[in-house]
């Protein structure tokens, strides 16, 4: 009976009404608050999208170089619309992530879809607020996918930057309409007129076009909405066409399962509706369709030219391929173009701190690139390390917040080794050829890095850089770029006092503290932004580190012939900080192949065995010191050098060259 009374109690909590300021179901308080989310959106009032035509529906994303006002534009775009209520604790509404509130910047794009009324017809706006990080940039080329045009936002202080300039050319390319807008005119410094004639001499852009706005305070806001609905067209498509959805971005849900973020390019959707994958030709059942407003809010279906979200008991992380085009079952249509797949410019290997939670780590892995799809996996072991993974991400920041992420989403801890780029060897020696049927190779791990003898040449990543910086830093610069083996291409004066200077780099001299040294050199002025430019010969060599003659594999790095000696010399000093004191002497030594071109030796404990020897002849302690050495050479023979695992860490933690 207690156990029926109990029942009836949970019922009737379960019925128990609303309060009338909710208008969605109550999550019951013996009910875990991770289920609050599915009551919500089930609780919510579906809205009928068919009331927006193709002709009153605008798409579009908010392009800009780091912090110039992207967050804080959506936000008040948000407020003016009435999709969010205006208060003061709207501050980065649109940036859900933790390391995004933590480091104040956009890692992830995330979507909204605002109502707004313009002289009498009600329009639909479907705004992507963008990253603006060098690292993110696939984020961005993929959010264009779903616009027809872009807010290209500038900060009336700095002007135009160097991340400016890549998503200009970026929306640009996709043949997309530019509306320019000139950000923060409310700060002291400001100088919107210096900002027009930059936007004028680099993309052609009339100065009248350009529209003057104070994100934060508010200032002129609704005239971008306004230009929004002028400027930039409708979607050509058609409900009349067959089903065609566009998956642009992918989460997973524990209850739920996977969450697909479309763009439907034709046709139109609603629950229980079949539906196939292009990509893995499962078929499906639609359970919920939606708009972000920036929260899920379901509707009875989606019609083409709308963006929103699709949930279709999509269990496996596998299943949602990003660039996936969605069709009726028994209605197939050609596959939309998809993206181009992210190019990964740093590698690391990822290990699991204690091995027993292998398993736990490559599902949290498998969820993670689910929603950020240009991380790439291969499986990988390692000697001092066991089982992992070899990542490649598309910078050193995408690298931190990744692993931030693990951290923070998933509660894991992992091991990071150092990073390095993918290097390419043409093959000279036949057999080899054969092994591997071709003749030219990438090299992810030093540690498959092959012998110079059957290699003709190796190739190294380069990439083009834009820097874009006050005239006074230039020589700085110069001087800095030229030590990283840097090329100059270009040299142009955007006006009287920036400079925009173009490098030829390689890759494996700027990913680890080039942006560093730029910003203390520049008094953090000047700004940074590269793009993939092939590869180059290049006099590459693999150093290996070894302990007692036996080489630490995890150690093993691929450098060029000019900074070797350098960077054997660093490893060494660092190593003997690191590896404890054992009672044999250990040789730390830097080689390339046969050759050693840095030592380091840790001395070994001694025990002092002379101190019984009060005078006497010579020859007895010589006798004792003898016997000693001895046994230190015998323990020397048979003893191993066991590296710790922390010790591994702080060699390998990324520091500046010294």
């Amino acid at each position: 009976m207690a156990l029926a009374g109990r029942a009836a109690v949970r019922w009737a909590r379960l019925r128990s009404p609303c309060p009338a300021a909710a208008p969605r179901l109550c999550r019951p308080s013996w009910l875990p608050a991770a289920c609050e989310r599915r009551y919500s959106s089930r609780g919510k009032e579906k809205l009928d999208m068919s009331t927006y035509p193709v002709e009153s529906i605008r798409n579009f994303s908010i392009i800009a170089h780091v912090d110039h006002g992207k967050s804080t534009l959506a936000d008040r775009l948000l407020e003016i619309t009435g999709t969010i209520s205006k208060t003061d604790h709207n501050k980065q509404v649109l940036d859900k992530l933790q390391v995004e509130r933590e480091r104040g910047i956009t890692v992830k794009a995330q979507s909204a879809s605002l109502f707004y009324n313009h002289e009498g017809i009600s329009y639909l706006l479907n705004l992507i607020d963008t990253p603006g990080h060098v690292d993110f940039s696939y984020e961005v080329s993929r959010s264009l996918s779903a616009c027809q045009g872009v807010i290209l936002v500038v900060d009336a202080n700095e002007g135009i930057q160097a991340q400016t300039v890549a998503n200009f050319y970026l929306a640009f390319e996709a043949q997309l309409s530019i509306i320019p807008v000139i950000n923060k005119i409310d700060l002291k410094n400001a100088d919107p007129e210096r900002v027009e004639k930059q936007i004028e001499k680099l993309f052609d852009i009339p100065t009248d076009e350009c529209v003057r706005i104070s994100a934060k305070q508010g200032t002129n806001v609704e005239k971008v909405l306004q230009k929004v609905i002028e400027k930039i067209p409708p979607p050509q498509c058609s409900t009349a066409d067959p089903l065609k959805a566009l998956v642009f971005d992918s989460t997973f849900d524990h209850y739920r399962g996977v969450i697909a973020n479309i763009a439907l390019f034709g046709g139109e959707i609603a629950k229980g509706h079949k539906i196939v994958s292009a990509h893995t030709k499962k078929r499906y059942e639609v359970n919920e369709v939606g708009i972000l407003t920036p929260d899920e809010q379901p509707t009875h279906k989606l019609y083409a030219g709308q963006v929103g979200y699709l949930i279709a008991g999509m269990k496996e992380v596998t299943e949602a391929q990003i660039g996936d085009t969605l069709f009726l079952y028994k209605q197939p249509v050609e596959p939309l173009p998809g993206f181009k797949s992210a190019k990964p410019m740093v590698f690391a290997g990822m290990y699991p701190v204690d091995q027993t939670e292998y398993n736990n780590l490559k599902s949290a892995l498998e969820r993670l690139t689910l929603n950020d799809s240009s991380v790439t996996i291969h499986r990988d072991s390692s000697l001092a390390l066991g089982a992992g993974w070899r990542l490649g991400f598309l910078g050193l920041l995408h690298m931190e917040v990744f692993n931030q992420r693990l951290e923070q989403e998933y509660n894991m801890s992992v091991i990071l080794t150092a990073p390095t780029v993918p290097y390419k060897a043409v093959l000279s020696s036949a057999k080899l050829i054969k092994e591997y049927g071709k003749d030219q190779i990438t090299i992810i791990n030093p540690a498959q890095f092959p012998d110079k003898l059957s290699v003709s040449e190796y190739l190294e990543p380069t990439v083009l850089g834009t820097i874009v910086t006050p005239h006074e830093y230039i020589g700085k610069i110069i001087a800095l770029c030229q030590d990283r083996r840097a090329v100059q291409k270009d040299m142009l004066y955007i006006d009287e006092n920036r400079v925009m200077l173009k490098y030829l780099f390689p890759l494996n001299e700027i990913v680890v503290d080039f942006y560093d040294s730029l910003k203390s050199l520049s008094s953090g002025y000047a700004s940074f932004d590269y793009e993939d430019a092939g590869y180059q010969s290049a006099d590459l060599i693999k150093m290996d580190i070894l302990l007692n003659g036996n080489p630490v594999e995890e150690l093993a790095t691929v450098i060029h012939n000019d900074k070797a000696y350098a960077t054997g010399k660093l490893l060494c000093e660092r190593l003997k900080e690191a590896i404890p004191r054992q009672l044999f002497e250990i040789a730390i030594q830097a080689a390339i192949g046969k050759k050693i071109i840095a030592r380091e030796t840790l001395k070994a404990y001694r025990k002092n065995v002379v101190a019984k020897c009060y005078g006497g002849d010579i020859t007895r302690r010589m006798k004792l010191l003898k016997r000693q050495a001895e046994g230190k050479r015998l323990m020397r023979k048979i003893g191993n050098v066991e590296v710790p695992r922390d010790a591994f860490i702080r060699v390998l933690k990324r520091e500046s060259d010294k």
